[in-house]
């Protein structure tokens, strides 16, 4: 059927007059978005053209792919066919179910240009272009296209995708990176021993905490690009669970012997730590910071069970964050705070199993997101939607992707044995 639909769009299209795409694109003012009308709580359809140019195959799938894995739009795509190179027909566009329509190919000087069309206001809504760096397909070839689709999604939706992100996670006593699609997995060189991986907002450092034979414990912070790094550590055997303030200027972690207390510490410096909480002797590991930096939540046994409370960033004002009126264990812990401020996600024992729920910070409501398996240590997706957890359900451990808001939820990874996942800033570049 698609492909009856494409020939007699193919058709349509050589019966109009022969306008160059290219022309059209310059009747576009750079910077100025229409944005597409929608029914609110729909999904608007997005056409992905046949691509053009080398690699076309790979950049179409990705693109669509890459908008599917968004859930913010449903991707319609022709199964073969030559890209489209005169002026469009926005009617016919509108009888497959489209929105907008995304055309796409890569320049003989190796950019990925897309154009974007608002098929109901039958116009260019915007052109984007990004230089694919070499080699074709590899790790940031593939993640040039990412931004492409991130830009598309966030032209047509007004958020901005995903889809140019990665994961970190441990896998077999080392750790990996992956990106948001699930290729190009990958171990990172000279991290044995590596456990709660955590990323700076820069996405160019990876802090984790270190496990010597000895069973000392030591913070890390490793440069991506160099694979320089640098180790804190306190007077105490124990220094894990660490994560970045927003803009990356401090690092809290747990520190302690037989319990453990959240200390803060300038990363990439020598500087003496500071202590942040007062858990006498109990166990308080896991910060995470609020968007604004001004917070921290974290996993706390001074109750005589964990829990996660809030504290300012500078220790004062512990509050109690979960309750014990859900659940039927008293047993909550691994917070996640979510980058738009307004959840705070984390793991709770249900029956004896780990399940992943998030707690609304305005009203204190709580929602749980999985029944499946056993499913542990959530994070979340820049884009405050999805979420990167532990899954028992495929029989091993793998890392799972939700959509909070559909409940959809795919694989990500496939092989060995994975856990400890942490979802990266959006790696952006200057376009």
């Amino acid at each position: 059927m698609m492909k009856r639909l494409l020939l007699l769009l193919s058709a349509v299209v050589c019966l109009l007059p022969s306008a160059v795409l290219r022309s059209q694109d310059t009747a576009t003012v750079k910077g100025v978005r229409i944005g597409l009308t929608y029914a609110p709580g729909t999904r608007p359809g997005v056409f992905i053209a046949p691509v053009s140019g080398p690699n076309a195959d790979s950049v179409r799938v990705m693109l669509a792919r890459d908008l599917d894995f968004g859930d913010r739009v449903t991707v319609i795509q022709s199964d073969g066919g030559e890209a489209l190179t005169g002026t469009l027909n926005y009617p016919v566009y509108a009888s497959l179910g489209a929105a907008a329509v995304v055309q796409a190919s890569v320049t003989p000087a190796g950019s990925l240009h897309i154009v974007v069309h608002d098929v109901g206001g039958a116009r260019v809504m915007d052109v984007v272009d990004y230089p694919l760096p070499a080699p074709a397909l590899g790790g940031e070839w593939r993640i040039a296209v990412h931004r492409g689709s991130d830009e598309v999604e966030r032209v047509v939706t007004g958020v901005k995708g995903i889809a140019a992100t990665r994961t970190l996670f441990e896998r077999e006593g080392s750790l990996w990176i992956v990106d948001a699609d699930g290729s190009q997995a990958h171990a990172v060189a000279g991290t044995q021993g590596g456990l709660s991986p955590a990323w700076h907002p820069s996405g160019r450092y990876v802090a984790y905490d270190e496990m010597a034979n000895t069973g000392h414990h030591t913070i890390v912070v490793r440069d991506l690009a160099t694979g320089a790094t640098h180790r804190s550590a306190t007077r105490h055997t124990l220094n894990i669970t660490p994560a970045f303030s927003p803009d990356g200027s401090t690092l809290a972690f747990a520190a302690g012997d037989d319990g453990t207390d959240i200390y803060s510490v300038a990363p990439l410096t020598d500087g003496s730590a500071t202590r942040l909480s007062a858990g006498q002797g109990t166990l308080n590991t896991n910060p995470t910071f609020s968007p604004d930096g001004r917070q921290i939540a974290f996993t706390s046994g001074r109750l005589g069970h964990p829990e996660v409370y809030i504290m300012d960033a500078d220790g004062t004002n512990p509050d109690l964050l979960t309750t014990t009126s859900f659940g039927d264990q008293l047993y909550r812990s691994d917070p996640d705070w979510s980058p738009d401020g307004r959840r705070v996600a984390f793991q709770s024992q249900i029956s004896g199993v780990f399940q992943i729920m998030a707690i609304n910070l305005r009203d204190r409501s709580v929602q749980a997101f999985t029944s499946e398996g056993r499913n542990e240590a959530p994070s979340w997706a820049p884009d405050s939607r999805h979420l990167l957890f532990t899954s028992t359900r495929s029989g091993t451990r793998q890392l799972w992707v939700l959509d909070t808001e559909s409940g959809r939820t795919r694989q990500l990874t496939r092989v060995g044995n994975a856990r400890m996942g942490a979802w990266s800033p959006r790696l952006d570049a200057a376009r």
